[in-house]
């Protein structure tokens, strides 16, 4: 794969997991508040290599629980699948971040049994989904992914509510998509390395503003947070 980027070790990107996690190379999207839009391109000049990650997790057996794949957009790595197959075979649970645009990549793994945790990013609401992507967007594939997901794998969806970009009035609107999840968060926007320079000096939603539309969520969702 086209791996870009390496954190040797997370707490906090598998739930109730150790982990380690890779970022790919390459995204079929342009999301202004990216805070990766370096990893957008397809190609990078200075790939990691694969045996370097697994020599790593060899010598980690026992002492980390997971291995996360996250960008970019993953699922547009072709070789995707041999890479779980790997990290399987040395006995590491995997959790896949994904924009649920290749819905069919996603069936594929799931028939596969090579993912035991899914985290999608549910953009904007449909009507205006293209508006937090940069680009146009075929929301029916990203309703494909999040039907596998609600009769599949443990999964989280989460949406970046950046103001400007987003309204509070309309996030409502975003049940059409994330009601019946296992679990879902509303994440603040934070300003700094946004891929647009103008939103680095864009305030973020006060969280009392997100905090009341808790009652809207909490009883769709199985776990509802705000961070």
């Amino acid at each position: 794969m086209q791996i870009a980027g390496w954190h040797k070790c997370t707490l906090i990107d598998f739930p109730g997991k150790i982990a380690t996690i890779v970022f790919t190379q390459g995204c079929n999207l342009r999301c202004p508040f990216c805070h990766n839009g370096e990893l957008w391109a397809m190609k990078c000049a200075h790939v990691l290599p694969e045996r370097e990650i697994f020599a790593f997790l060899a010598e980690r057996q026992g002492l980390l629980d997971g291995v996360v794949v996250s960008g970019g957009e993953p699922t547009l790595q072709p070789d995707l699948a041999d890479f779980f197959r790997k990290v399987r075979a040395l006995g590491f649970a995997t959790k896949l971040d994904t924009n649920g645009l290749r819905p069919n990549v996603l069936a594929r793994l799931l028939a596969d049994g090579l993912l035991d945790f899914v985290a999608m990013d549910v953009k904007h609401i449909p009507g205006r989904y293209a508006d937090a992507c940069a680009c146009p967007v075929a929301v029916e594939l990203v309703r494909k992914s999040l039907q596998l997901l609600k009769n599949g794998p443990a999964h989280e969806l989460r949406t970046t509510v950046v103001p400007g970009i987003h309204r509070l009035e309309e996030l409502p609107g975003l049940l059409d998509l994330v009601a019946g999840a296992q679990r879902f968060t509303l994440q603040n926007f934070h300003p700094k390395n946004a891929a647009n320079p103008a939103l680095r000096r864009q305030k973020p939603f006060p969280m009392a503003d997100l905090e009341a539309l808790r009652p809207i969520f909490a009883p769709a969702v199985g776990q509802f947070s705000i961070r």
